[in-house]
């Protein structure tokens, strides 16, 4: 069984061969005519290609009139400024980008998927179920429901954007692990089998599976690779990441241990309160990234609790760019660009 695991990873290897190496990284080694035609193949336009390309040389500090297949790139320290930027002297738009893409990451694995998915043998049983075949059944439609609300939230990311998709998904994650823990707790107290509360822990394991999958699991990568400036993405993502596989450690191995002191259905309350507070977190600190540019994103972050105020100006200021004649035009200088009073960028 373990070795059937060895063919989807040869597929991956031949196709890892094909993938072309990041933009940002050609870039960086000067070479501007690679990392052009490789933004020509993942975006929209050329005319987006080239948007692009400006912001990564102006991130790497090449200079725009540096157009050439391969240019002279000056030199770059291994990182310790970017750290600098990020842990000792952020700015408040940095402290808030990594506030938010850490703590995305954090709710994520607090909030008890991997109990659920690790361990959903394990409910079952605590659920009533014995037999092996139908624990198996189950066990597979939880990785099941899992795939296909990852495909459905594919199509909804961009149509539903960010933010109403995130809410709406821990908001479904509060409800079906609660319900989760009720069933559980009135199995474990009742004298005699109740097929309705097994009915019931079943349902939950799967809507808390489904209602992840379609919003806080794929939402959270995708959100941190939109927040962070290209010049601290590689350090910030990774310092997400790196707090998302410690927080999936300790609950993966604390999981039954901690169950078997407040009980499993406790347990799951315990998890329903964590995602509780992460619905707070992203209703108040995590602005809307779809359809923004960068400069746009080092606007609104930087405001933390302020920033509906300055989402509102945003959306003001490019209306009055379309339609000069409407509303206050001492918001847009001469070249169209956005200002946003006494915003600092």
């Amino acid at each position: 069984m373990l070795g059937v695991g060895a063919i989807p990873s040869v597929f991956l290897a031949v196709g890892v061969l094909a993938m072309p190496e990041s933009p940002r990284w050609l870039v960086l080694q000067g070479r501007l005519g690679d990392a052009k035609r490789v933004l020509e193949k993942t975006s929209n336009s050329k005319e987006e290609a080239l948007l692009q390309l400006a912001d990564i040389k102006e991130a790497a500090k090449i200079p725009e009139e540096y157009n050439d297949d391969v240019v002279q790139v000056p030199k770059h320290s291994h990182g310790e400024d970017v750290w600098k930027e990020l842990l000792v002297h952020p700015t408040p738009t940095v402290k808030h980008i990594l506030i938010a893409g850490v703590g995305i990451h954090f709710f994520q694995q607090t909030s008890g998927i991997d109990a659920v998915v690790l361990y959903s043998p394990k409910i079952f049983t605590k659920a009533g179920i014995t037999d092996k075949d139908m624990k198996l059944l189950c066990t597979v439609a939880v990785g099941f429901v899992k795939t296909m609300f990852i495909l459905v939230a594919t199509f909804l990311l961009d149509r539903v954007g960010r933010r109403p998709l995130l809410l709406t998904s821990v908001a479904g994650m509060i409800i079906s692990v609660a319900s989760l823990g009720m069933s559980l707790t009135i199995i474990e107290h009742s004298t005699h089998k109740l097929f309705w509360a097994i009915a019931l822990a079943i349902t939950s394991v799967l809507a808390y599976v489904a209602t992840f999958s379609i919003g806080l699991g794929p939402i959270t990568l995708v959100y941190n690779s939109e927040i962070f400036p290209l010049r601290l993405r590689a350090q910030g993502t990774s310092m997400g990441i790196a707090v998302n596989r410690v927080m999936s450690g300790i609950i993966s191995m604390t999981f039954l241990s901690f169950s078997k002191a407040i009980t499993i259905g406790g347990a799951f309350f315990f998890f329903m309160g964590v995602a509780m507070v992460g619905w707070m977190f992203f209703y108040t600190l995590l602005p809307e990234t779809q359809g923004k540019t960068l400069e746009e994103m080092q606007v609104l972050f930087g405001t933390f609790f302020g920033w509906r105020t300055t989402m509102r100006e945003l959306e003001k200021n490019k209306r009055v760019n379309v339609n000069p004649g409407e509303g206050d035009q001492g918001n847009v200088n001469s070249n169209g660009e956005i200002q946003l009073g006494n915003t600092k960028h």
